[in-house]
């Protein structure tokens, strides 16, 4: 049964909404993770009520003010999903430091940019992340505390690179101890929670509501992953928009299959259920496992890739599972296939929804939009070519359209463009994060201040609003391909084709030709399509296009038999990969 907040108190510091929880209900569920030690053919979870799960950090908050981790320390996680990362995020929210978030899906090189940038002071990592450190050089010896997870005494007395490497390679462990530096003290987990019980009732540092609480990096996907500051406001407006837009209500168990997004649940009163998965690569989480967390435990809420609910969707083809209990489907990260929407919505209840938020890791949510407007409406209308429909704008974010340009925007002027006419789209709220750490030219490029005050972002997206002030997405506005006679716009030109049967996914690209620039198309084809079909499907492709104006000049078919994608979403391509391969083979 849902339980009842007390009377509403906004902290300052996101944390006091768990300890909220545990004074409230303290032996509700707060997170299910699964357990470590496991069999790997078994689904066990290791479980902590909101009591446990507030002592448990508050103890490790005040450890970390006791080695030196307190307000402004900025403390560099890599934690794998499960109770240590919950403990640890909630414990440096409570200790005042500045969490510094980077999704290893990126990359080993990426990762290790991305920390040089940060410049973090301590580092949480699991015995992992610690020999990679090492390994790979990540800010050697720049570390005032290193904090291990578990299993923490296998790894803190390493001496070499070649222990390293015996130890990763070979299995062995490490032989002869590490002197210990004088810049770098070692601690695990563990120890500092004891170190926090010790301590009795010491008080925690009060945090304000424009105090610097994370740095969390962008996924990198369209871009260079930037660190994107965010403070305790900027958390709680996301929280309080996610609860008001979702009807969200203390008591509902959310299983989330993207860790940072999974802490939003404790905050909003619901019990955090972490699935058996690789987070780096939804696109191959076994649908088994994730239909027996829902059954376990009664899920209510899931949050998804559009990569995992196509691979649950094709599932569902084969199976007919239904999943009583789920109220909604939240589904982040790129726009989810009308097809895909299809295939999920016959395993939930007749009233329940799939939602498709559109945002960006700088702000979310921007709008919203459920299935049911897309099926019955808008999907019609995106295989016509006018865009995928994102949804109205969240309440207390702005929406607006300007001409797309390089470079810094005059807030004086923008350009501000009318209803239907594609632009840039820029958005302004209250769960706006403060900017970049660190890039002050990528700061003025993204960002601009109205003649009203308002401080607007640039989304970096094409798009449109329509009469019903719903927004269009018309694809990156770096992906734009611009010839002397039009623009074309990737969304716009692929929805034609991509209503193809046959098209699994098709992309817009570049074609750098003697006669100039052209735009091209290349495909992918559903799995299991005739080989044999290409030429057949290739006149059937160019048919559809010439039956639309901004479609007809494309002439030139590429198939591809794996698009160059995001592992993480499965669904941003790289086009600019895809162009680049497309003139190669035209030459």
């Amino acid at each position: 049964m849902d339980q009842k907040d007390p009377a509403p108190v906004t902290p300052a510091n996101v944390a006091a909404h768990l300890s909220r929880r545990a004074a409230a209900t303290p032996g509700q569920m707060a997170i299910a993770c699964p357990a470590a030690d496991a069999w790997p053919w078994r689904q066990t979870f290791t479980e902590l009520s909101f009591r446990e799960l507030d002592d448990w950090s508050t103890a490790i908050a005040r450890g970390f003010n006791a080695r030196g981790i307190s307000q402004g320390t900025r403390v560099l996680l890599l934690v794998p999903p499960g109770p240590e990362f919950f403990a640890c995020v909630f414990a440096l929210m409570k200790a005042g430091a500045v969490m510094i978030c980077i999704d290893p899906g990126i990359g080993y090189r990426a990762l290790g940019r991305c920390i040089r940038r940060a410049r973090p002071q301590a580092f949480i990592g699991s015995p992992k992340a610690h020999l990679a450190r090492r390994l790979l050089g990540w800010n050697r010896h720049h570390y005032m505390l290193s904090i291990y997870t578990d299993n923490g005494h296998l790894y803190r007395n390493l001496e070499s690179r070649q222990d390293l490497q015996e130890q990763v390679l070979k299995g062995k462990a490490p032989s002869r101890p590490r002197p210990q530096t004088a810049t770098t003290s070692k601690s695990t987990l563990a120890d500092l929670a004891r170190v926090g019980q010790d301590a009795g009732d010491t008080p925690l540092p009060e945090t304000k509501a424009d105090d610097i609480a994370a740095i969390l990096f962008t996924s990198g996907s369209t871009g260079p992953p930037k660190g994107v500051i965010y403070s305790h406001a900027t958390f709680q407006a996301q929280i309080r928009m996610l609860r008001d837009t979702y009807g969200i209500t203390p008591g509902e168990v959310d299983l989330s299959t993207f860790p940072l997004f999974a802490l939003f649940a404790p905050a909003l009163g619901m019990s955090a259920v972490i699935p058996k998965m690789d987070f780096t690569r939804p696109a191959r989480a076994r649908p088994r496992n994730i239909i027996a967390a829902v059954e376990r435990y009664g899920v209510t809420s899931l949050f998804g890739s559009p990569a995992l609910l196509r691979r649950l969707g094709r599932w569902n083809r084969r199976h007919r599972q239904t999943l009583p209990s789920l109220r909604r489907v939240i589904a982040a990260g790129a726009p989810v296939a009308s097809a895909v929407l299809e295939d999920l919505l016959p395993m939930l209840p007749l009233d329940a929804r799939i939602h498709t938020p559109y945002g960006a890791t700088e702000i979310l949510p921007v709008t919203t939009i459920d299935s049911e407007e897309i099926l019955t409406g808008t999907a019609a209308q995106t295989a016509l070519g006018k865009g995928i429909c994102v949804g109205h704008p969240v309440a207390g974010v702005k929406v607006r359209v300007i001409a797309i340009q390089d470079g810094a925007v005059d807030g004086a002027d923008p350009g501000w463009l009318d209803t239907g006419m594609i632009g840039e789209i820029v958005v302004s709220g209250a769960n706006l994060s403060l900017g970049y750490d660190g890039l002050e030219t990528a700061q003025r490029r993204a960002r601009f201040t109205d003649h009203q005050g308002l401080h607007w972002h640039r989304m970096g997206d094409s798009g449109y609003l329509d009469p019903h002030c719903r927004l269009w997405f018309c694809g990156r506005v770096a992906q734009r391909v611009v010839t002397p006679e039009r623009v074309y716009y990737p969304i716009l030109c692929e929805g034609i084709f991509n209503a193809h049967p046959l098209v699994y996914r098709s992309a817009l690209v570049r074609l750098d030709t003697r006669e100039g620039v052209q735009p091209g198309l290349c495909v992918e084809l559903e799995p299991g399509a005739p080989l044999d079909a290409k030429s057949r499907i290739g006149v059937e492709l160019l048919e559809r296009g010439a039956a639309h104006e901004h479609t007809r000049a494309i002439r030139e078919l590429f198939f591809h038999p794996a698009f160059p994608v995001d592992i993480r979403h499965n669904a941003k391509i790289d086009r600019e990969r895809l162009g680049e391969w497309a003139t190669a083979i035209r030459e």
